[in-house]
């Protein structure tokens, strides 16, 4: 058993594979009751001694990939999980964000386990924050962006109390993907998250940032599916683990608000941060170009098949029509003269441009704009024919938990070439947090980009093609049509 004292009190933890290891540490109170849809509150002090050996529980979860039947009951969903190779030390954090679409997450996800990166020499941080309408409907009374500011809350709470664990509050990364990489590239943008971290790694990164027009109209569309109006007072009275239920009803059916929500509708896509002018004054890439992350060290990329995973999930491979490119052409890329590919092909990688890899490049190369410091990455290695190099798969090979959890499906049988991609990503990552060398130059005017795959390379950014076609392009938050 390992003890230490945080600013809530005593936490009791325990050594596990080498690793000092705590969980469920609450860094804000639960926001239920009284606190429903509000800010983030400090959480209250306990007698005693807090056991921390278990996960606290996730916040109410949509219902697809069986996430909603996941993790504990209980409504302490703000709570942070800490793994460290010495209480005693002055290390380096790195703070993990998930992803899941704005929608789903939970930190006590087997693939999520710092063991790994604790042991290159890092005090490892995951946590929850809300997800949903609980996290990012736009909620008349209730702040936006409410996900958003619980992880700043987490980052608050890394600032004050990292040091108990061994963990140097002036070194901090954080590092996410996916929805993970959009909080972030929001958090880059965000003046209440400013100093809180020192060096930030966005994996993954989503475009789709929503205007405040568009995310009120479609948190009343699934508060309508209750019944209700879209005000802290009606969707108060839904109990928590019911409201996802609302989202879910839309989800089913968003294909039909293509009219009205666009791009949004066409991916499926009903939650998002807003660009609400004071949580999130302004795009992420509007910011970081204006200076905002200026001198925040910073590592941005993407699979080259990012869209791979969805295709798969949706039944699309080897069945996308002609007019199913077409229209994805017409719909995420107007005006833009992609090369004459297949129809699966060519959906594939528009998909993959408009909603992952561009959004990622144009974020690290708003940031050189500015005068900051960027590393780019292309996760090029492909497990299986199948899902290829996808969303996803670079999880579980950056934490080196190839073996376990959800995300490591997408790797097929675990190999010897499997582990050793697996380590130099997750010595990239581990390195750019302690000393800020992630191992491959900064990106600059030759556009020096590190590929990982069955041999790494060190090359021009090597997706030059969508690159030319995308320059210039900005990614605007998506209106309300």
């Amino acid at each position: 058993m390992v003890e230490v004292r945080v600013s809530g009190g005593m936490v009791r933890g325990a050594m596990e594979s080498g690793v000092a290891v705590f969980r469920g540490i609450p860094f804000a109170a639960a926001p239920v009751g009284a606190l429903r849809f509000a800010a983030p509150r400090p959480a209250a002090a306990w007698e005693g001694v807090r056991d921390a050996s278990e996960f606290g529980p996730p916040p109410p979860q949509a219902g697809f990939f069986g996430m909603d039947g996941m993790g504990v009951a209980g409504h302490d969903w703000l709570t942070v999980n800490v793994w460290s190779p010495d209480v005693s030390g002055d290390l380096p954090v790195m703070v993990w964000i998930q992803g899941g679409a704005y929608a789903v997450g939970m930190s006590g996800l087997p693939e999520y386990d710092g063991t790994r990166l604790a042991l290159d020499g890092v005090v490892l941080v995951t946590f929850n924050y809300r997800v949903g309408i609980e996290g990012f409907a736009q909620i008349e009374g209730a702040p936006a962006n409410r996900g958003l500011l619980d992880q700043v809350a987490a980052l608050e709470w890394v600032s004050a109390d990292i040091r108990a664990f061994g963990g140097d509050p002036a070194r901090v990364t954080i590092f996410g993907q996916s929805a993970g990489g959009g909080s972030v590239a929001a958090l880059l943008a965000m003046p209440r998250a400013a100093g809180l971290f020192h060096r930030a790694i966005a994996s993954s990164v989503p475009g789709t940032f929503f205007t405040p027009e568009l995310a009120a109209d479609i948190a009343a569309t699934c508060a309508a599916e209750l019944g209700l109006r879209p005000t802290v007072e009606d969707l108060s009275t839904v109990e928590p683990e019911l409201l996802p239920s609302a989202g879910d009803e839309v989800m089913a059916k968003i294909g039909q608000f293509a009219g009205r929500w666009g791009q949004a509708a066409h991916k499926q896509i009903p939650f998002a941060p807003v660009v609400d002018g004071d949580v999130l004054p302004v795009s992420p890439w509007q910011a970081v170009a204006s200076g905002s992350a200026r001198d925040v060290e910073l590592i941005a990329g993407h699979t080259r098949h990012e869209q791979r995973l969805l295709s798969v999930l949706e039944g699309l491979v080897g069945n996308v029509t002609a007019d199913q490119a077409a229209e994805a052409l017409e719909v995420f890329a107007p005006g833009l003269a992609y090369p004459d590919l297949a129809p699966g092909e060519l959906f594939e990688l528009v998909c993959s441009d408009w909603l992952f890899r561009m959004p990622s490049l144009h974020l690290a190369e708003a940031q050189v704009a500015a005068g900051g410091r960027a590393h780019v990455y292309v996760v090029a290695w492909e497990p299986t024919e199948i899902f290829r190099a996808c969303h996803g798969m670079d999880v579980p090979m950056v934490f080196g938990n190839i073996d376990r959890g959800q995300a490591a499906a997408v790797l097929g049988e675990i190999t010897p070439v499997a582990w050793e991609v697996s380590g130099r990503m997750r010595a990239a990552w581990s390195g750019f947090a302690i000393d800020g060398d992630p191992g491959w130059p900064a990106y600059g005017a030759d556009r020096q980009t590190r590929v990982f795959d069955v041999e790494d390379a060190v090359t021009a950014y090597p997706e030059e093609v969508s690159r030319q076609l995308w320059e210039g392009r900005s990614f605007e938050p998506l209106p309300l049509l």
